[in-house]
């Protein structure tokens, strides 16, 4: 699955927001080319939100251990709830302590720095994990969205 298809099904989601920086943008140089994944049925990203979905395409001074800089390499990384995670990963996301290969492609992995934050990642998604990410994305959207309700109180 190419990271234009994720990105085309997450924008087919209801009241989903799929932020892309561009460069001489108002983000910073080094987000650009990735992108950001909200639920946001006004359109607006939100200010106070985290995103519950990312797509990274290099390499972070803090996150390098899935060696994006090579070329054609991207990853996808996702929030899911604890069941999930440990479901996914068998082991519970702040008590991590298997060694990984995050350079590992089509592999459900613990995000290497947001693992123990309930975040779960996915180098290259190919025929083993495409189905898997889609599923995951729209949970992760729809838990947003849940947020998102809970926070103003209403039935949107």
């Amino acid at each position: 699955m190419s990271m234009e298809q994720i990105i085309a099904s997450v924008q087919g989601l209801d009241g989903a927001l799929v932020v892309r920086p561009e460069p001489g943008g108002d983000f910073p140089e080094l987000v650009v080319g990735d992108s950001f994944f909200y639920y946001a049925p006004d359109g607006r990203m939100p200010q106070t939100t985290q995103p519950y979905g990312t797509i990274v395409t290099k390499n972070y001074p803090d996150d390098t251990a899935s060696d994006l800089d090579g070329p054609g390499r991207w990853r996808v990384n996702v929030n899911v709830d604890r069941a999930t995670f440990q479901e996914l990963i068998d082991e519970e996301p702040r008590d991590l302590t298997r060694a990984r290969d995050h350079t590992a492609v089509d592999t459900v992995l613990p995000h290497p720095v947001y693992g123990a934050l309930g975040w779960i990642s996915v180098v290259n998604p190919g025929a083993r994990t495409t189905e898997l990410v889609e599923r995951l994305l729209s949970g992760a959207h729809d838990a947003a969205r849940a947020r998102h309700l809970r926070r103003r109180g209403s039935d949107d």
